[in-house]
């Protein structure tokens, strides 16, 4: 394994994820006034918890294939980005524990690997399409 492609693999997962959930941030405050409203307090009605779920799962497949795009060969790898998440996440969402219902926590935690692992896929899927049969 390149450990310099895996470093750049997971460190590009990552950043993607920050980017993907920073755009779409600003454009669910833009867009939806009565979302900003309530973002700095944290009182989402169900389809904006709906919504932060649907950018987070979209960021953390963007995270999944940017990796694997750039080191497809190591499983540690495609995952790292994942469980990095889930290991920072985890004591913000024990502190924000009352704030959103379990099944939004659950959901938003529980994710984050194996969406990592289908983003992966889903490039892997079209690197080994692209390959001619003797190569497969």
């Amino acid at each position: 394994m390149d450990r310099g492609k895996a470093v750049l693999g997971v460190v590009a997962g990552l950043v993607v994820w920050i980017a993907v959930v920073a755009v779409a941030g600003v454009i669910m405050r833009a867009s939806w006034p009565a979302y900003a409203s309530v973002a700095d307090a944290m009182t989402f009605t169900l389809p904006m918890m709906l919504a932060r779920l649907t950018i987070g799962a979209l960021a953390t497949l963007a995270a999944g294939w940017v990796t694997t795009a750039i080191s497809p060969r190591s499983m540690l790898v495609r995952l790292l980005p994942g469980v990095l998440l889930l290991v920072g996440f985890i004591p913000q969402h024990i502190a924000l524990w009352n704030t959103f219902p379990v099944w939004y926590h659950l959901t938003f935690l529980l994710s984050l690997v194996p969406l990592t692992y289908l983003g992966g896929m889903l490039i892997s899927g079209r690197q080994n399409r692209a390959l001619p049969a003797s190569h497969l």
